[in-house]
């Protein structure tokens, strides 16, 4: 049985699980700092914790098809209406449910470079093909919608990342205005809000009653500490309400996501701490890593290092995990997530030895 050639699809490279570097260098994983993965330090909040806990004793039973009870708390969240909430496995799941509702074979999307991977990927994945905007360096990867449209050639979704992985960069309120009235009619806007919690701008959720050719996704995975539960969602004008049921795989968000994700939507204080340790993290890297950084609204914080490849490697065997981003292809540059202020102070303390080591030819 002959399968698709996917061989069109870059391979996605993310960042190494902390038993897998652990085992390579011999330590056990409590001795190292893991901070390449946008991973909230503080884990989940406690209360996800016992509503998973709880959810895991009844495993056998199928979730609701429709996850009524996240959704309708979504819907209140946002000031919108149930129907316009697609719940998903990941937010990766809501940009898969996004590309069935939107592409047939040969429909172009138009994504960031650099950007995450996986826009392309479920644009092959649903037979569409891909053309790419630039973020540029020299401008600090500022994002605006004349940079964007200077690329757009009808393409049937825009991705934009806000804030963007892995820069930091936003997409500010005016600019995406602009773009969204800038686009054809049978173009839809998807804003990646993965890091929304973190940045002080609004939501574009709240531009969906003005325009229909705006989506929202956002996770669970990032502030709210679940990303090993992989639970997300999109968020899309009414005029979408019926598409969901189209689109959606059935019973496709487990049990015990669904009620870990409603729990923590109930805690605010477990992500205002989070958000405000990451606040904390940001300010400190850029004031004190030995390395231009970039201005960052994330809970991670792009440095420019010369040789990302070689730092990672040396800071990962000195106990400290930062993400080499030759694969977002920014091969001078590393990306350090925001950690407790112990693991921050300690990432930032081996990343200035390294570079201070390679600087004078010191070998590892």
């Amino acid at each position: 049985m002959n399968t698709r050639d996917l061989s069109a699809n870059a391979p996605y490279v993310p960042g190494r699980g902390v038993e897998e570097v652990a085992r390579d260098l011999g330590l056990d994983p409590d001795e190292l700092v893991k901070l390449s993965s946008n991973e909230n330090p503080f884990g989940p909040s406690p209360k996800a914790v016992e509503a998973a806990k709880a959810a895991a004793e009844s495993a056998h039973v199928y979730p609701k098809a429709a996850h009524a009870d996240l959704t309708e708390a979504l819907a209140e969240k946002w000031d919108l209406a149930p129907e316009q909430v697609w719940v998903s496995p990941g937010a990766d799941g809501s940009l898969d449910y996004l590309s069935r509702a939107m592409l047939s074979p040969g429909d172009r999307v138009l994504t960031p470079d650099p950007g995450f991977a996986y826009y392309p990927m479920s644009a092959r994945y649903h037979h569409g093909e891909v053309a790419t905007y630039p973020l540029e360096k020299g401008d600090g990867f500022a994002q605006t919608a004349d940079a964007i449209l200077d690329a757009y050639d009808g393409e049937r979704i825009v991705y934009v990342t806000t804030p963007h992985n892995p820069t930091g960069s936003e997409l500010p309120r005016d600019e995406l205005l602009a773009l969204l009235e800038g686009v054809g009619e049978e173009t839809l806007v998807v804003a990646d809000e993965a890091y929304g919690e973190y940045t002080e701008t609004p939501s574009a959720a709240g531009l969906l009653g003005q325009y229909e050719n705006l989506a929202v996704t956002r996770t669970f995975s990032k502030a709210y500490g679940l990303a090993g539960l992989r639970i997300g969602y999109a968020l899309v004008p009414s005029s979408w309400a019926d598409a969901y049921a189209r689109v959606n795989t059935p019973f496709a968000a487990n049990a015990v996501a669904l009620d870990a994700a409603l729990a923590a939507l109930g805690d605010d204080e477990h992500v205002e701490k989070s958000v405000e340790s990451a606040t904390w993290a940001r300010e400190y890297i850029a004031d004190e890593l030995d390395a231009p950084t970039f201005d960052s609204a994330g809970n991670f914080v792009l440095a420019e290092v010369g040789d990302g490849n070689a730092v990672a490697e040396r800071t990962q065997e000195r106990g400290v995990i930062v993400r080499d981003t030759g694969s977002f292809g920014l091969p001078d540059c590393v990306r350090i997530s925001c950690g407790t202020e112990a693991e921050t102070r300690e990432a930032v303390a081996t990343l200035n030895e390294v570079l201070a080591d390679l600087e004078l030819g010191v070998e590892a």
